[in-house]
């Protein structure tokens, strides 16, 4: 029974096989062929050049799209297979570098938005915004609309927004690429509190490679594929 539960909690949450992605209107292939596994909890840091195709990876990963062929898999299921609209909703908390607030809406209503999609009380609702708002430190910006925030406050409303429904993945798109070298540190620092405290899978796509400094792991995209550390046989033999 001990080694089935070890080979249980070994399982990738999160697995890529193949993948390929071809955009026949501009005669793109994005990606060629792409195999990655990610454990969960694990931290993974994808970079790479301007239009390498690290954020349509990153995509396919959430199911925003479909590969052309090769498959995603998340807890052993093929994202094919499951209701991808649930798996979005409930499963993955998004956070873009153009953040996408609703401009008429304030910092605690857009917050609420992933909500929505849940059976909350409304009451709940604006509780567990209170919550996420002042975790990300913008209590006294609860009434505000995005125009009044600054970039670095619009970025953090958007982060809070993500986890709104507890989900196993977040999945962070050139979260820094929009704001100065400080306000990047604080933004970067933020997700990796969230993501410790909430036991969460975070994704971070970025052309700034220190970002992958602060991941567990870093991949390289470059020109649709994927380069990977080599393993340490050294330590490995030693082990």
């Amino acid at each position: 029974m001990s080694d089935g539960v070890e080979t249980a909690s070994a399982a990738p949450l999160l697995r890529a096989e193949r993948l390929v992605k071809h955009y026949p209107d501009g005669n793109v292939q994005a990606l060629r062929g792409v195999s990655l596994e990610i454990s969960a909890a694990e931290s993974v840091a994808i970079t790479g050049p301007s239009g390498c195709g690290k954020s349509t990876l990153l995509h396919l990963l959430g199911g925003l799209d479909r590969p052309t062929s090769g498959e995603v898999y998340f807890r052993g299921q093929s994202l094919a297979k499951l209701d991808i609209d649930h798996f979005r909703a409930h499963e993955v908390g998004f956070v873009f570098q153009s953040f996408y607030l609703m401009p008429t809406l304030t910092a605690l209503e857009n917050i609420q938005i992933p909500m929505f999609e849940g059976p909350w009380h409304p009451r709940d609702r604006q509780e567990r915004a209170e919550r996420l708002i002042g975790e990300v430190g913008l209590s006294h910006r609860r009434s505000h609309r995005p125009s009044q925030l600054s970039i670095g406050e619009r970025q953090r409303v958007a982060i809070a927004r993500a986890i709104a429904n507890e989900p196993r993945l977040l999945l962070a798109d050139e979260p820094t690429g929009a704001v100065d070298s400080i306000t990047s540190q604080r933004v970067l620092d933020l997700i990796g509190e969230l993501r410790i405290r909430r036991g969460m899978t975070a994704i971070v796509v970025s052309y700034d490679p220190q970002v992958g400094a602060r991941a567990d792991r870093m991949v390289t995209v470059v020109d649709g594929v994927l380069n990977q550390p080599a393993p340490d046989l050294e330590a490995a033999s030693s082990a």
